[in-house]
């Protein structure tokens, strides 16, 4: 079984996406960790971003591995575990610029279909449009941009991973909105059959009762 959770920066895909896999006792791929591991190596190679080309030379070359069970899952990048790495203020907005090159979207599209072919929970923001268009059961994760700044604030306050105001937080929730929105290789959008569930005000329980009911509606047909 193939389940696709797409939406916007910090709609609560990551951790509805581990509730699920762990629910149904399936893999689970995060894309963004994928795509956070071609930002570092960008980084730590000193590649001009602007460099497209050699950007995607080189998220064709890197090893990405992603190990565990849900709950804690390790990136692995050319054997190194990078987890906490992948998760600082640098990387983040790399990862938002470097995602958006074609070439890279293409090399880490070929490794998510290969690692989901089994079956999985696969979260993003193009599953359910371009990486698994015919999976199972697609859902499309959505919140006001004022509460998804307020939990990615919240977070970043919990785990120190930013020291950005709640103003800059909101700013850059709506940069990345109108970047991952108007991308021309596999922009942001609803696919025409994907199940929207809009959380703002529902608690993370609340709208992951949802969708167990709506994979057991499409299990028992």
């Amino acid at each position: 079984m193939i389940i696709a959770i797409d939406g916007p920066s910090a709609s609560g895909k990551s951790t509805l996406g581990r509730m699920l896999a762990h629910a149904l006792k399936l893999l689970y791929i995060d894309t963004g960790s994928m795509y956070r591991a071609v930002a570092l190596a960008v980084i730590d190679a000193e590649i001009d971003p602007g460099d497209k080309d050699a950007v995607s030379a080189l998220a064709d070359e890197i090893e990405i591995e992603l190990r565990g069970d849900p709950d804690s899952l390790s990136v692995l990048l050319n054997g190194h575990d990078v987890t906490n790495q992948i998760r600082t203020e640098k990387v983040t907005e790399m990862s938002s610029v470097v995602s958006t090159i074609p070439g890279v979207r293409r090399a880490m599209v070929a490794r998510q279909r290969a690692i989901g072919k089994r079956g999985a929970v696969l979260n993003g923001r193009d599953i359910g449009t371009v990486v698994f268009p015919d999976a199972d059961v697609k859902f499309f994760l959505t919140a006001g941009p004022e509460e998804r700044a307020e939990r990615r604030y919240k977070e970043d306050q919990m785990t120190a991973a930013s020291s950005a105001t709640f103003a800059e937080t909101l700013s850059d929730i709506n940069e990345r909105d109108r970047r991952d929105s108007s991308r021309a290789d596999s922009p942001l959008k609803v696919a025409d059959d994907a199940i929207v569930i809009d959380s703002t005000g529902k608690s993370i329980d609340e709208v992951f009762k949802e969708m167990m009911q709506k994979i057991d509606v499409h299990r028992n047909h």
